[in-house]
């Protein structure tokens, strides 16, 4: 029996600490009611959700408990964040603007600059006016077909509202 007795005082023991804890958490959250009522009934709330959950559903216990008891001070409780790298690099700014282009010379003009650029100056201009997308143009290796694209996306873009003309 003398085993039981110890065992029926460490739960009254921790029932009593429990009974404390509540009991301070009760009179912050009356004095907080009494400075603002919303925020104090709103708190007491939550407070009220979070315990019934925690009854409730053993895994969100569990989940609480830990989050609870983590090591305030040790970074390893929170998840480190880890650096943002770009798998890859990113490209060249444009040599050129093909529109201002294509308004000055029109599409003729446009053409001919595009053919004096290499296939890298060309995915440039897909890339930083976003013409690339069905994500097939930064796979091509002919000019011809960027020189296409980016004609065709130049065109569409400058004429896009002409039909409410």
């Amino acid at each position: 029996m003398g085993a039981v007795e110890v065992e029926s005082q460490v739960v009254s023991q921790r029932e009593l600490i429990l009974r404390r804890a509540t009991s301070d958490a009760e009179s912050a959250l009356v004095a907080l009611g009494a400075l603002d009522p919303t925020v104090g009934a709103a708190l007491s709330r939550l407070v009220q959700v979070v315990a019934a959950e925690a009854t409730r559903t053993p895994r969100f216990a569990k989940a609480l408990a830990e989050a609870l008891t983590a090591d305030e001070g040790a970074s390893s409780a929170l998840p480190t964040p880890r650096p943002v790298t770009s798998k890859k690099p990113k490209r060249s700014r444009a040599l050129l603007d093909p529109f201002q282009v294509f308004e000055v010379s029109g599409e003729a003009g446009l053409r001919a600059r595009l053919k004096t650029l290499s296939i890298e100056q060309l995915k440039d201009v897909v890339a930083q006016h976003a013409m690339n997308y069905d994500k097939a143009a930064m796979r091509w290796k002919s000019d011809t077909r960027l020189i296409d694209r980016i004609v065709e996306r130049v065109q569409a873009r400058v004429s896009k509202g002409d039909v409410l003309r």
